[in-house]
């Protein structure tokens, strides 16, 4: 199985709401001998306020987001889909990846009615590289040095890290060089750390990291604190309430028969502790584990013989597991519901009659799109489906559906509910930051703010109301 090593640019940091502007990967064979690659960009979705940092940072302008000749949202995602597609099974890594460009890509791929879980579909595997090169940086003898930031204290970003350790590939924040960044720093980790290149591979598939977690009695947990490694023993408890992929397990430093003494209100507040026993890992999200005989001599693990014995009392008492299970699903039962169907990616998968749907939706015209969207049982399908439509084929809507989608358009740009970034809230985030001196060599503030201006005054002419913002 090769690997498609891939970055994201968007228009902010707010999943479900912000969107990929730009997207690039490569795709390369077992050694990491390149393959192919492509490099996608698109404009921006008319419902989309970028953040003004995130164009400061990627050095992008409103007239180069909205330049028509780039193709749509929707046929950029088509087109990665269709590329990835080609590609066939892989393990997927990004520079932080997991927590976010991943997200990206679900999300992106969602709103536009195709199955969300592309990187994770079967035979697909899943890592970070960032937390391979912090595993590497903290090896007894590391390949690579994790550098030092202005204020003195250890960095992770990704310029930076290349930086130091001969990596830097050219600017920053552009899709296609910081793939190649991330690609030329895991070469030096497979040649140079061979043992943490392979632990990560090991567990970039889900159905290994689920089988060895539940079949082990003692593995090595790798955490990263402030850029710290720590390495723990740990035994699994259970499974986690409401979470497939998620896995409870116990560090054995803490003596579970110990706690398993204490009243629910104690054990409730030893769990939660952020540095407490309970240790949370997610087996579809490539965690850094080990085997205790594979555990490098200097991670200072502690008695390996106490840890196998507090294991073997938690496999003979699995009701201790249960018991802090149901408590640590009663500390998430009262959270709010997400209001907006931007958020409820992960509220279930749509139904078999609604995945055909999607597939047909693709294939149909746009007057057969349009019956498509009434169809869908899924209320989240219906408004990204909805919107689509608008964003795609306005003319497929009577004038009605069009006078009211364009209302709902102008609502979402003006009004703040809690939820994506809109108009007059983007031109008080510029003026905090001229305010503040924020350097804009440039001057993509100030043409941001002219065409915030004349979208404030178009999306005002929707609802008849005054200017605002």
């Amino acid at each position: 199985m090769g690997f498609v090593f891939y970055d994201t640019e968007t228009t902010g940091l707010r999943k479900g709401f912000d969107q990929i502007v730009q997207f690039a990967a490569i795709h390369t064979d077992a050694e990491l001998n390149e393959l192919d690659r492509f490099d996608l960009r698109c404009r921006l979705q008319p419902h989309v306020v970028p953040h003004p940092r995130a164009l400061l940072a990627n050095r992008l302008s409103i007239e180069r987001l909205t330049d028509q000749a780039l193709p749509s949202h929707y046929e950029m995602v088509r087109e990665i889909r269709w590329r990835l597609a080609q590609w066939g099974k892989a393990i997927f890594i990004g520079y932080n990846s997991i927590r976010f460009d991943e997200e990206m890509l679900r999300h992106a791929l969602f709103q536009c009615l195709f199955p969300a879980y592309l990187t994770s579909s079967p035979g697909c595997g899943r890592a970070d590289a960032m937390h391979i090169v912090l595993a590497a940086c903290a090896e007894g003898t590391p390949c690579l040095t994790l550098p030092l930031g202005p204020d003195g204290q250890p960095t992770f970003r990704l310029e930076a890290v290349a930086a130091a350790n001969g990596c830097d590939l050219g600017s920053a924040h552009d899709a296609l060089v910081d793939t190649e960044t991330t690609l030329a720093l895991c070469r030096r980790v497979a040649s140079g750390a061979p043992e943490v290149w392979s632990r990560f591979i090991r567990t970039s598939n889900k159905s290994v990291v689920a089988e060895l977690v539940e079949a082990e009695l003692v593995f090595v947990l790798t955490e990263f604190f402030r850029f710290e490694a720590s390495h723990r023993f740990v035994s699994y408890l259970a499974r986690e309430v409401g979470s497939p992929n998620g896995r409870l397990c116990w560090n054995l430093a803490e003596d579970p028969a110990a706690a398993a003494r204490l009243s629910q209100d104690e054990l409730g507040s030893l769990i939660a502790e952020a540095g407490g026993p309970l240790r949370r890992l997610r087996v579809n999200a490539a965690p850094a584990l080990a085997m205790t005989w594979d555990a490098p001599p200097d991670w200072q693990l502690g008695d390996v013989a106490e840890a196998e014995e507090r294991a073997e009392w938690l496999k003979a008492n699995p009701d201790f597991g249960a018991r802090v299970a149901e408590l640590q699903s009663c500390r998430w039962a009262d959270r709010a519901p997400p209001l907006h169907p931007e958020q409820q990616l992960y509220d279930g998968f749509p139904d078999e009659a609604d995945q055909a749907l999607m597939a047909d939706f693709h294939e149909e015209s746009k007057g057969g799109r349009r019956e498509i969207i009434d169809r869908f049982a899924d209320p989240r399908l219906r408004v990204f489906g909805r919107r689509l439509l608008h964003m795609e084929h306005r003319s497929a809507f009577n004038e009605e559906d069009r006078r009211e989608a364009d209302a709902d358009l102008a609502d979402r740009l003006l009004v703040d509910r809690d939820g994506p970034l809109n108009l007059p809230a983007a031109r008080a985030l510029i003026s905090e930051l001229v305010e503040a001196g924020e350097p804009d060599p440039d001057g993509v503030l100030a043409g941001y703010d002219a065409w915030l201006t004349e979208r404030l005054d178009k999306a005002n002419s929707f609802v008849g109301g005054p200017r605002l913002g």
